[in-house]
């Protein structure tokens, strides 16, 4: 009797249809965002999918989407409007840069400011696939935080929680956690190959949404407001001030010996003399790239924190006295304005320097204009008082008058936060944002690590039920 032959074929496992069905939940998913929102469509294809048994609902790295098969499946069936949250609010972390913002703050708690930041954006979006009832904890939070800070931002929104009580943090966290992220990047972890690849795509994903945002505003629809202002502080770019300085340095011997040169007139005459014998000896200057000459005009007008001055000059003291950062003989000038020049201090070493920041006071409190200060600093060009001026930094929120021609020095407007108005700055410009926190007195943190998993609640069963 002939064999009977069959070719077999492999059955599909359970796992990999859930994992295939997944897949698929996330790709309709994915489409009726993109309907809603247009301008979110090379975000929405960025994040490369990836079923993870092990992951809770949603996560992501930057580089990946991780989801749990049958748990999104689950939620695909029972709340498709909240999957489309949940996809979306992942992805908002990835544009806003919250992943590699987190450094020297709490994590837990960094994380929940984050969540909050982006709720409050999806909150605003109107859109049929995204709505949700208000709870009273988010529109109390979010009421809050703009009254105390005036953005519902991540950064503003961790002062916020910083000051609140434990109690009160779990109950936000109850309210507003929705993903995972423990596969955030850690601190050791922003600076590798893959994190700067990651950071990069999402930047120029960034300033392409922000593009499309404009051109389609009505698109945008009236919720559109918060992701603007969020997506317009994320794609700045935000550097330390340290690393800001250096643009300013200049190149220069300095008296200092210089162990890693020698004199090669010793060198070539030991070598002549005794045949296999050099003399070295250390060469008793460097060339150094310091600072030399610099003008710091702080805005002491009406408009301008006193608080965020006073941190923002002893940020600068920190910096200035360190000597490789500056000449032994430097030429500071600390210059205070409003509509006019309200005080002059010229320093030219670190004793002046330490005497002049321990004794500063404000000076003015009128309007903004910031064309008397450098005409002030070109006057002192004219008589030689400067010799070779590297640059001008400028301290302020920005809503004021500016020079219509650039001056023959470099110039560089620095914001702080996100309290400021940088739409007038002109071209030949340069701008810095700089982190608010950067210039936070140093007891400014958290008693305590905040731990939301401290509470015995079943926060997942807590929040599908809020979210149903």
């Amino acid at each position: 009797m002939p064999e009977v032959g069959f070719t077999s074929h492999r059955a599909e496992t359970h796992e990999q249809w859930q994992a295939r069905m997944a897949a698929e939940a996330l790709a309709i998913t994915r489409s009726d965002l993109y309907l809603q929102l247009r301008f979110l469509d090379s975000a929405l294809s960025a994040l490369e999918q990836v079923p993870d048994p092990t992951c809770r609902h949603m996560a992501t790295d930057g580089l990946h989407l991780y989801f749990e098969p049958q748990a999104l499946l689950d939620l695909f069936r029972k709340n498709p409007r909240y999957l489309c949250r949940l996809m979306l609010h992942s992805i908002l972390h990835c544009v806003f840069r919250h992943l590699w913002l987190g450094h020297g703050r709490d994590p837990e708690l960094w994380g929940l400011a984050c969540d909050i930041a982006v709720e409050n954006v999806i909150d605003n979006l109107n859109k049929p696939a995204l709505v949700r009832p208000l709870t009273y904890v988010r529109s109390h939070a979010y009421a809050d935080i703009t009254k105390e800070e005036s953005l519902v931002a991540a950064a503003p929104a961790y002062r916020w929680l910083l000051r609140q009580t434990v109690g009160v943090q779990r109950q936000l966290y109850r309210e507003f956690h929705t993903d995972d992220h423990r596969l955030w990047p850690k601190e050791n972890q922003q600076n590798n190959a893959a994190s700067i690849q990651a950071q990069t795509t999402w930047q120029k994903i960034g300033k392409r949404m922000q593009a499309e945002m404009e051109t389609r505003s009505k698109e945008a629809g009236d919720g559109g407001d918060p992701l603007q202002t969020q997506l317009q502080a994320a794609v700045r770019s935000r550097r330390s001030y340290r690393d800001f300085l250096r643009k300013f340095c200049v190149l220069r011997e300095e008296p200092h010996i210089d162990p890693d040169s020698f004199d090669l007139n010793f060198y070539t005459y030991g070598l002549s003399v005794y045949g296999n014998l050099p003399l070295i000896e250390p060469q008793e200057t460097r060339e150094s790239y310091k600072i030399a000459e610099l003008a710091l005009v702080v805005d002491t007008s009406y408009s301008t924190s006193g608080a965020l001055v006073q941190n923002f000059l002893a940020e600068t003291y920190a910096l200035l006295k360190q000597r490789e950062n500056f000449f032994l003989r430097m030429h500071l000038r600390l210059i205070q304005a409003d509509d006019k020049v309200q005080k002059d201090e010229k320093i030219t070493n670190e004793a002046e320097l330490r005497q002049a920041m321990e004794q500063f006071t404000l000076r003015g409190g009128g309007g903004t204009d910031f064309r008397p200060a450098f005409r002030y600093v070109d006057r002192l060009c004219e008589e030689k008082q400067f010799q070779n001026l590297k640059g001008l930094l400028y301290f302020t929120d920005g809503l004021g008058k500016f020079p219509e021609k650039r001056p023959a020095y470099d110039t560089a407007f620095l914001f702080l936060g996100d309290k400021f108005d940088d739409s007038a700055v002109p071209p030949w410009a340069m701008k810095l944002v700089l982190d608010e926190d950067e210039f936070m007195p140093a007891d400014y943190t958290p008693a305590a690590p905040f731990d939301p998993m401290q509470d015995d609640e079943d926060f997942d069963a807590l929040r599908d039920l809020n979210n149903t």
